[in-house]
C-alpha cells in the first residue's frame, strides 16, 4: 500500500507535493499509460491546483464533502473504536504477520494484473515471490523474498491493468464506507474479488476471517486518518490530493522505477560542474579573495562539498561558534531538508499498535489540554508531558510557520527535554489554523507586535490551567521557538521585558528570519522561478514524490546514507515552496471560514496567492522598502526594531548558520553587532538543516542549563 506505518514519512509525502522540474534531470524516457496525459494541465493559476491535477474536476463536490464527512463521522464513533479494541488484544508483531499473509494471499490478483499489462517481469517477480514466501515464509507470514532473496514487490492491482487497457478515470467519487474512488477503480476493485476465492465460500468461518483481515489491514490507517483531520483545515482537499497521487504513481510505474540511484548520479555530476566552475573563476586569486568570491557566489545561494577546504571561517567578523564536522554541504535548501532527519525512534518504540490502550511510548504519554483564549470560540488545543515532581523546570515550545501542537518536531526536543528533566508544553503556531480559529474575529497572523500579545495570552492561560489542573506552580520556565516560532519568541521576550504575564528566565530562538519582509520575498521567489503551466508538470510532481516515497522506505528499513539528500537544488526549492504555500492555503480556508460540507472556489483565490499578497491583502503590509528599526510603527517585521531588548537583555540566544537563505550575510553582521554573544552562529546547516546534529544538540542543552 502507498499509505505506510510511519505516519511521519506520510505527512512529509502529503507536504511534498511538489512543482515540475526538468525531465532530463530523470532520465524519463517511459510515456505514462493513457489518461495520465490525457488530464488537462494547463492552468491559468500561478500556483497549481494538485488536487485538480491528479484528481481530474471534482464534478460531484458537494455530494463528495458530504461523503468524505460522513466516512470521517463513520470513522470516528464505529470504526477507530473497533480498531482500538483489536489493536489491544494483538500485539504488533502479530498484527505485522496477518498483513503479511494477507498480501501473501493476494498474490492473485498481482499476477491478473501483470498478465493484463503484458508485463513479464512483473509476472515473473510476483510468482518467484509467492512461492518463495509461501514455503520459506511460513505461508506468507514473513518476506524473505524480500529480506533474504532482495525480490521486492511489484503492488500491482487492476486498476493498473484497466488503466493500460485505455480504460479512462472518470470523475473523482467519495463513496459511503468505500472512501475515495473512480469509476476505474471500482471496477478493478470488482475484478479483484472476483479472483478472491473466497468470495465464492459463503460459510461463517470464511466470513469471520475475512472481516478479522479487513480489520487487521485497515487498522494500519487510523493514525493516518487521525493526522489528516486534526492536521488539515481542509481534510477533503488533502485526502484528494493523496488519493489522486497515488493512482498517479501506481498507474505510470514510478514505484518500480529506481529513482534515488538515477539522481545520486545527477547530484553527483552537479556537485563536480559546480566546483570546477567556481574555482576555475576565483583562480591563482589571494585567500582573502577567495573567501570573498565565495561568499559573494555560495552563501546564500549554493554551498558544495567540494569547497569545503577553501571556505572562509569566518564571515566578515562573524565567526562560526558550532562547527560541524563531516557535514558535507549540498545546497542551503536541499540542506534544509536536512531537518526531517531530526528524529528520535524511541518516541513511537512499543511491542504494541499505536491505537493499544497498552502502547506506553513517549508519544503515548504526551497528553492534550484544551482553554478558552476568546469568548465564543473553539477552545485552543496544546500537547504537554509533564515530570513527576511538578515543581520542575518548564520548556514551552514554540514550533515553525503553520505546524500545530502535534508538530513532529516538537515531539523530538519534548523527548530530549524530558530526558533532560524538563517538563514540556507544545503549543502550535500562530500562523496554523487551529490558533486563528481561537483568536477573535478580524485576527490575522503576521504582524510581530500583535502576534507576540496573542501569544502571550495563550500561553498564560496554558500555565493557568496546567497549574490549576496539577496544583502547582511553575517557576522557571524558558521558551523554544524555531523558525517562524523563534521569530515570534524573540519578540515575546521584549513584550515579558516590559509587561511580564508569563514571567520567563530565558527565550532561546533557533533559525529566526531576521527581517520579515525579506524571507518572504525568498519564499516566494523560489516558487516563482518554475513554470506552472508545464505540460509535463504533473509527470514531473509524481516522479519527485515517488522519489521521496523511496528515500522513507530507505529511511524506514535503516539503509539510508544521510551524509546527502538525494534532490537537486531546484528540487529543494521547490518541496520547501509547497510545503510552506500548503500552511498558507490551509490559514487561509480558515480566515475565510470556508464550510468544510459544501462546494467551494476558495482555491481558486488561494492558487493565485503568494506570501506577499497574503501580507497585503490581510495585513496591509504595503511598503516593502520601509526600513522599520527605529519605527513604533505596529506593522515593523524586523528583529532589528528589538534594538534596545537584544542590546540590553541578557536572558535571551539566538542560533543562525551562516547559510540559511531565509538571511543574507549584511543581516547577519548587524544581527552579531546588536547580540553579541547571544548570537551562536553555525558554519553550515542553513534553515533548521543542523537539528539532528549532536555538536548543536549539545550546544542547545547546555544552553538551556545556564552553560556558555
Amino acid at each position: 500500500m502507498f499509505y505506510k506505518k510511519n505516519f511521519i514519512s506520510i505527512l512529509l509525502l502529503i507536504l511534498l507535493i511538489i512543482n515540475p522540474i526538468s525531465a532530463k534531470e530523470y532520465k524519463i524516457t517511459n510515456t505514462p499509460p493513457n489518461d495520465i496525459q490525457a488530464v488537462e494541465t494547463t492552468q491559468e493559476s500561478r500556483y497549481p491546483d494538485y488536487a485538480k491535477m491528479y484528481a481530474g474536476d471534482d464534478k460531484y463536490e458537494k455530494f463528495n464533502r458530504k461523503m468524505f464527512n460522513l466516512n470521517s463521522r463513520l470513522n470516528k464513533y464505529i470504526a477507530r473504536p473497533v480498531h482500538i479494541i483489536w489493536s489491544s488484544i494483538m500485539p504488533k508483531f502479530g498484527i505485522d504477520r496477518i498483513r503479511d499473509v494477507y498480501n501473501n494471499i493476494e498474490y492473485p490478483k498481482r499476477l491478473a494484473s501483470c498478465i493484463l499489462q503484458r508485463d513479464g517481469q512483473g509476472v515473473k517477480i510476483e510468482t518467484m515471490r509467492f512461492l518463495t514466501n509461501t514455503t520459506l515464509g511460513l505461508g506468507g507470514l514473513f518476506d524473505p523474498a524480500d529480506k533474504i532473496l532482495k525480490i521486492k514487490p511489484t503492488n500491482e492491482n487492476m486498476e493498473q491493468a484497466l488503466c493500460k487497457c485505455k480504460l479512462n478515470q472518470g470523475s473523482y467519487l467519495v463513496m459511503p464506507i468505500l472512501h475515495s474512488c473512480t469509476p476505474r477503480s471500482l471496477c478493478g476493485r470488482a475484478l479483484e474479488a472476483a479472483l478472491d476465492p473466497s468470495v465464492y465460500l459463503a460459510t461463517p468461518i470464511v466470513s469471520a476471517i475475512k472481516f478479522g483481515l479487513m480489520l487487521n489491514r485497515t487498522s494500519y490507517m487510523q493514525p493516518l486518518a487521525h493526522m489528516i483531520e486534526t492536521t488539515y483545515a481542509d481534510p477533503y482537499d488533502i485526502h484528494k490530493k493523496l488519493f489522486g497521487l497515488e493512482n498517479y504513481i501506481r498507474n505510470s510505474n514510478l514505484d518500480r522505477k529506481d529513482l534515488l540511484a538515477e539522481e545520486k548520479e545527477l547530484v553527483d555530476e552537479g556537485k563536480s560542474e559546480l566546483a570546477e566552475e567556481l574555482i576555475a573563476d576565483i583562480g591563482d586569486k589571494p585567500a582573502e579573495v577567495h573567501s570573498e568570491k565565495i561568499i559573494e557566489q555560495v552563501i546564500p545561494n549554493v554551498l558544495n562539498p567540494a569547497l569545503k577546504d577553501i571556505l572562509p571561517v569566518n564571515t566578515n567578523s562573524v565567526n562560526p561558534d558550532i562547527v560541524l564536522d563531516n557535514y558535507k554541504p549540498q545546497t542551503p535548501v536541499v540542506d534544509s531538508m536536512r531537518t526531517a532527519l531530526f528524529e528520535d525512534p524511541k518516541i513511537h518504540k512499543s511491542m504494541w499498535n499505536e491505537l493499544s490502550v497498552w502502547n506506553r511510548s513517549f508519544f503515548k504519554r504526551i497528553k492534550t489540554g484544551k482553554v478558552f483564549v476568546t469568548e465564543n470560540k473553539p477552545e485552543y488545543v496544546y500537547k504537554y508531558i509533564l515530570q513527576k515532581d511538578k515543581t520542575a523546570p518548564l520548556i514551552i515550545l514554540y514550533p515553525s510557520i503553520g505546524e500545530g501542537a502535534g508538530a513532529h518536531h516538537s515531539e523530538v526536543f519534548a523527548k530530549k527535554f524530558y530526558d533532560e528533566g524538563y517538563s514540556v508544553i507544545m503549543q502550535g503556531s500562530h500562523f496554523h489554523w487551529e490558533f486563528v480559529k481561537s483568536m477573535p474575529d478580524g485576527y490575522s497572523p503576521g504582524l510581530p507586535i500583535i502576534d507576540s500579545e496573542k501569544v502571550q495570552h495563550v500561553t498564560s492561560e496554558i500555565l493557568k490551567d496546567l497549574e490549576k489542573k496539577y496544583d502547582c506552580k511553575f517557576e522557571s520556565k524558558t521558551i523554544v521557538g524555531t523558525s517562524f516560532g523563534a521569530f515570534a519568541t524573540l519578540f515575546l521576550a521584549d513584550r515579558e521585558s516590559k509587561e511580564p504575564v508569563i514571567n520567563v528566565q530565558k527565550s532561546i530562538a533557533i533559525s529566526p528570519p531576521i527581517d520579515l519582509k525579506y524571507a518572504i520575498s525568498q519564499l516566494d521567489k523560489n516558487g516563482d522561478e518554475f513554470d506552472k503551466n508545464s505540460d509535463e508538470v504533473k509527470q514531473k510532481t509524481a516522479v519527485t514524490a515517488a522519489k521521496l516515497l523511496q528515500l522513507y522506505e530507505l529511511k524506514d528499513s535503516g539503509k539510508l546514507n544521510i551524509e546527502t539528500m538525494p534532490f537537486s537544488d531546484e528540487e529543494g526549492k521547490m518541496i520547501t515552496t509547497f510545503i510552506l504555500r500548503q500552511k498558507l492555503s490551509d490559514l487561509i480556508f480558515a480566515l475565510e471560514n470556508v464550510p468544510k460540507n459544501k462546494k467551494t472556489d476558495i482555491y481558486e483565490m488561494i492558487n493565485n496567492m503568494s506570501y506577499r499578497d497574503y501580507a497585503e491583502k490581510y495585513l496591509g503590509i504595503t511598503n516593502w522598502e520601509e526600513d522599520d528599526s527605529n519605527t513604533e510603527n505596529p506593522k515593523k517585521t524586523s528583529l532589528y526594531s528589538l534594538s534596545a531588548f537584544l542590546t540590553d537583555s541578557d536572558n535571551y540566544s539566538i542560533y543562525e548558520s551562516f547559510d540559511d537563505y531565509f538571511i543574507n550575510k549584511n543581516q547577519l553582521i548587524k544581527l552579531k553587532e546588536l547580540t553579541g554573544k547571544h548570537l551562536k552562529c553555525l558554519n553550515c546547516g542553513a534553515h533548521l538543516g543542523y537539528l539532528y546534529r549532536k555538536e548543536f544538540e549539545e550546544k542547545l542543552i547546555s544552553d538551556i542549563k545556564g552553560g556558555s
